[in-house]
């Protein structure tokens, strides 16, 4: 029997994201010394323990992507000959805000937010997928493997509001979401290979009948 666990995300899958969006950027921003932070943007940014100039991807939004929903399943043999089938994994978009902090002594403050957010959206460009050599913990080794883009439309009703609700003051932003694999199906037994075919013919009355008739019109004198 087919039983569904609860669609629910671990914080080890959640960290394994950040440490993989980390790692992306770490390897392809070409400013140095940029803290990477996944706190809140709000009036009391940066925390302790982040330095400026920081990127700071907030996470808003985890939802089920309907599109990709699949109703295929993956077999796998097993050492003992068998074999168990699992239903695809669901694909779960995530959304972030990104957006970025100067450097409190920058001479133009403005100036240096824009000029590396835009830094950082040209590493993100670059990517329709996450390359497999930054996929972290969880993430490492996923099939399909992570689509990622730049978004239009945020799920986000009213990012006015989402600014006033985190008492900060409003900032140049981008929407960035990246789609991973979940596991919410236990597998379940297959049983064994089928290796041979056996087909049984059989004659009905009137076949057998007629076979004997011809028989005797060989024979005959």
């Amino acid at each position: 029997m087919l039983r569904e666990r609860l669609p629910v995300i671990t914080d080890g899958m959640l960290q394994d994201l950040d440490a993989t969006l980390t790692a992306l950027l770490q390897a392809e921003l070409p400013v140095q010394n940029v803290a990477i932070s996944f706190h809140a943007p709000d009036d009391q940014f940066p925390p302790s323990g982040v330095s400026l100039p920081a990127i700071a991807f907030f996470l808003y939004d985890v939802r089920e992507d309907n599109d990709l929903r699949s109703v295929e399943w993956d077999v796998d043999q097993q050492a003992d000959g068998t074999f168990i089938r699992t239903r695809s994994p669901v694909r779960v978009t995530c959304s972030y805000l990104i957006t970025a902090w100067p450097s409190a002594s920058a001479p133009v403050p403005s100036a240096d937010e824009h000029r590396l957010l835009g830094e950082v959206m040209k590493v993100l460009l670059r990517h329709r997928a996450i390359p497999a050599n930054y996929l972290a913990g969880e993430l490492a080794g996923q099939e399909p493997p992570l689509p990622a883009r730049i978004i239009a439309e945020a799920h986000l009703q009213n990012l006015g509001e989402l600014w006033q609700a985190m008492g900060g003051k409003p900032k140049a932003a981008l929407h960035y979401a990246v789609t991973i694999s979940v596991s919410v199906f236990d597998p379940v037994a297959a049983g064994p290979a089928v290796t041979d075919r056996v087909f049984t013919i059989t004659q009905t009355a009137s076949q057998a009948a007629g076979q004997g008739q011809s028989a005797n019109q060989t024979t005959g004198p």
